[in-house]
Parts: C-alpha cells; sequence; structure tokens
C-alpha cells in the first residue's frame, strides 16, 4: 500500500474526484486490457462484430459517464447475460431483428430509473438488502469462474485451442507475475499488474514457442488486417415477437448492474446509490445499451473484471474510465492494432481473469460482513444459501418458449421473493 493510500485508507471518502489528464491514460489502457478478453468474447460466441463491440462499449461508457457525471469508476462493455438469448434470437429472427430487440431491452433499465425516481431509492434498498446483494455479487464473480478456468487452461468451446500443459504453464506465468507486482510493486508499478502480467505471459508464450517449436503466438491476425477498418455496423429491425422474447433476459443484468454498483462503492468507500444515484447509474446503462443495439452491437453491463481490477490497483479516478472508453473506440477503427491485441495467448488472459473474478466474490463477502451476527440467523442463511446455489449452480426456469431465466437474474430473483416472503424472526 503506498503512502497516499495509506493516509486515505481511513477517510470517510476514499475514492476520487474526476480528474482527466495524460497521466491517467496508461492504467485507462489496463482497464482496457482486463476487460478485451471478455468483452470481445461475446460477439465471438453470437456472431457479432468485435470491432463494434469495442466501439459500442467506448461509447457507451461515455454515456453512462455523462449521465452519471463522471464519478463511477466503472467500465461498460457486453454482457455476458444475452449470450445464449443473442444465438437463438439470430438463428429464429435474423442479426437486424435480434439487435432492434437487444436496443429495446435497453428500455428496462430507462423504465427502472424513472421508478426508483418515483419511489426513491429506498425501496430498492428495502427490496434488495446487503443478505441478497452480498451473495449476488459473490454469484456475479463466482458464475464467471468457469470462464477464466476455461481460458487459463486452453479451452475454447469444446475446442483445446493448446496442450492443457502448456496453457496452464502460461496462466500462472500471468498470475503469478499480476501478483507478485500488486503485493510487491511500488510507485507505478503498483497500478499496472494487469499489463505486466500481459507481458509476462506473452513473453513465456513466445519462448515456450522456441523450446517446443510450436507457434502459440501467430501473426497471421496482424499481416492480414488493415491499418483502417470501419467496424461492420448494422441497422437494426424491429420484430415484436424478437423484442417480446429479449425484454426479460435484460432482469439478469439490472441485478448485475445493482450489484456492481454497490461493489464498486464498496471499494472506494462512496455511496453511489445516494450520488450519482441508482437512478442516474440505471438510466446510463440502459441508454448505453440501447445505442449498443442500435450499432449492431451487443448489450453493455457494468463489467465485473474490471471493478477486480480497480480493487486490486486502487486506482479510483473515474477519468481512467474516460481512457479506457477511448482505447477501446480507437482500437475498433485500427485494424492492425486489433490484431496484434489478438495475438495475446487466451491463457494468459484466463489467468489473469481467475484473481480478478475471485477478487468480485471476495467484494460479496464484504457486503455480507455488514450483516455481522445476524448472518448466522436461520433466515439469512436460507437466503444467502440459496441464491448461491441457484446462481452458481446455474439452474434455469423455462416458462412456455419465450421466457426463461438463469444464473445470476434467476439467483437475484429467488434472494428478492425470499426477503419479501419469509418471516422475520419474532422477537420476545
Amino acid at each position: 500500500m503506498t503512502a497516499q493510500t495509506e493516509n486515505t485508507a481511513g477517510a470517510d471518502t476514499l475514492g476520487e474526484d474526476y480528474k482527466f489528464g495524460m497521466g491517467q491514460a496508461l492504467v485507462g489502457a489496463q482497464m482496457l486490457f482486463v476487460a478485451f478478453g471478455a468483452l470481445v468474447l461475446v460477439p465471438l460466441l453470437t456472431g457479432l462484430d468485435a470491432s463494434v463491440a469495442l466501439f459500442t462499449a467506448g461509447v457507451g461508457t461515455l454515456i453512462f459517464q455523462i449521465v452519471t457525471k463522471g464519478q463511477v469508476p466503472v467500465f461498460l462493455a457486453s454482457s455476458f447475460a444475452f449470450i445464449a438469448p443473442i444465438i437463438f434470437a439470430v438463428q429464429t429472427w435474423g442479426l437486424p431483428a435480434t439487435t432492434g430487440a437487444l436496443a429495446v431491452s435497453g428500455l428496462v433499465y430507462v423504465v427502472l430509473s424513472f421508478a426508483i425516481r418515483i419511489f426513491g431509492a429506498g425501496f430498492l434498498q428495502r427490496l434488495l438488502p446487503p443478505v441478497v446483494v452480498g451473495p449476488v455479487i459473490m454469484v456475479i464473480g463466482l458464475s464467471l469462474a468457469p470462464v477464466a478456468v476455461n481460458m487459463a487452461t486452453g479451452l475454447a468451446g469444446d475446442t483445446q485451442i493448446m496442450p492443457k500443459s502448456y496453457a496452464l504453464f502460461l496462466a500462472a506465468v500471468a498470475l503469478g507475475a499480476t501478483m507478485l507486482t500488486a503485493i510487491l510493486g511500488r510507485g507505478m508499478m503498483r497500478i499496472v499488474p494487469i499489463i505486466v502480467g500481459v507481458i509476462a505471459g506473452y513473453v513465456a508464450a513466445l519462448v515456450l514457442g522456441m523450446v517446443t517449436g510450436e507457434s502459440f503466438v501467430s501473426m497471421a491476425s496482424v499481416s492480414n488486417a488493415a491499418w483502417f477498418a470501419v467496424p461492420n455496423f448494422v441497422t437494426p429491425e424491429f420484430q415484436l415477437a424478437a423484442i417480446v422474447f429479449m425484454l426479460p433476459v435484460a432482469i439478469a443484468p439490472a441485478i448485475e448492474h445493482f450489484g456492481d454498483i454497490l461493489a464498486i462503492g464498496n471499494v472506494t468507500k462512496r455511496d453511489y446509490m445516494t450520488k450519482p444515484g441508482i437512478q442516474n447509474t440505471m438510466l446510463g446503462d440502459g441508454l448505453a445499451t440501447s445505442v449498443a443495439g442500435l450499432l449492431g452491437g451487443p448489450p453493455n453491463t457494468t463489467y465485473s473484471e474490471v471493478t477486480g481490477a480497480v480493487t486490486l490497483t486502487r486506482a479510483f479516478n473515474p477519468a481512467i474510465m474516460t481512457w479506457a472508453a477511448i482505447f477501446a473506440i480507437i482500437l475498433s477503427f485500427v485494424g492492425k492494432l486489433g490484431g496484434a491485441l489478438g495475438t495475446i495467448p487466451m491463457p494468459v488472459m484466463g489467468g489473469i481473469m481467475i484473481l480478478l473474478f475471485g477478487m468480485i466474490a471476495v467484494v460479496g463477502l464484504s457486503v455480507l460482513s455488514k450483516l455481522g451476527e445476524a448472518l448466522s440467523e436461520p433466515r439469512n442463511m436460507v437466503i444467502v444459501s440459496t441464491i448461491l446455489v441457484i446462481g452458481i449452480g446455474g439452474l434455469t426456469l423455462e416458462l412456455g418458449d419465450d421466457f426463461k431465466l438463469a444464473g445470476i437474474g434467476l439467483a437475484g430473483i429467488a434472494g428478492l421473493v425470499l426477503n419479501l416472503i419469509l418471516p422475520h424472526k419474532s422477537k420476545d
């Protein structure tokens, strides 16, 4: 911990105000590195364009910052909750109708934001107390654990892209370098552990390739890419069937948004529920998602892994996310740069993700710790255990052909309902 952090750790306000300057550029690039793997994974799995996803992530983050007046250090990018629905919708109604439905799904957030303005933020806090929000945040991190493990072991879907032993070696090098830099680093080195981990893993891949005679870093994507390439934007179409199918899916990332805002507030020791207010953060997220759909990109959501990076680096200035957004937009137009980033071996990013996703779970634990001894009460234990098992186990609820809830969304709704209907401990 630096001297500056030590001096402020005990203060009521640990987070920083928005201060934009060249000094945050490198850390902003690091935040984009953290988000890059997951950001492009969604379009790669769903058939959307990765460059469009980069562009809409950058634009969406800037929209969020404008709506929230640059007060919250979060980065918005592709939502994992929409992967399966997008695949189904593209196969059923086509890509334009799917992106149109995604644009409309962003309005769910907008409606919620206005409901909060009418009834106040208190009703959300009553509906979603720490006993619900804490385990939901844990589910956000732990449910992504298989993604990190698959990346670290070189598994892309059902395809083993490199021998598992080699993949684990690269992941271990990246993870170890990130850990050591975060713990032992001083000054500037302390705030760039992710970049150090990526570089260490990349170098290890080059050396391992020379030793084994195999190619773990392919430069074909760089040589074949143009220097300037306009993303393949899509003109949306609006079909009622696709819209009705997609709207319920927005429940999951809406709950994730609520958990992420509480998580980043817990990290920075600031109450973002009050200032800028959950109604404004929800509005910013919704507008970012709608704009992404209108351009042909995946829905945006606040990124838990970037929150983990903020937790690790203690870099709280929201202007860092402005730089991450700017780099994302630039990257979406620069083919060569996108190709170069694409050469980073997947296990390298997987090793770093192991640390970041775990840190999100720890943030959830810290929220639960606010309950103190009340956590051991049967009512609270029932709620927490149910949320964790449903979310991590991936329970799916299907009602007809057009309604499906699973994972984070279903776990959050289960926790909300249990919190409302379960009786409290009687007092003598």
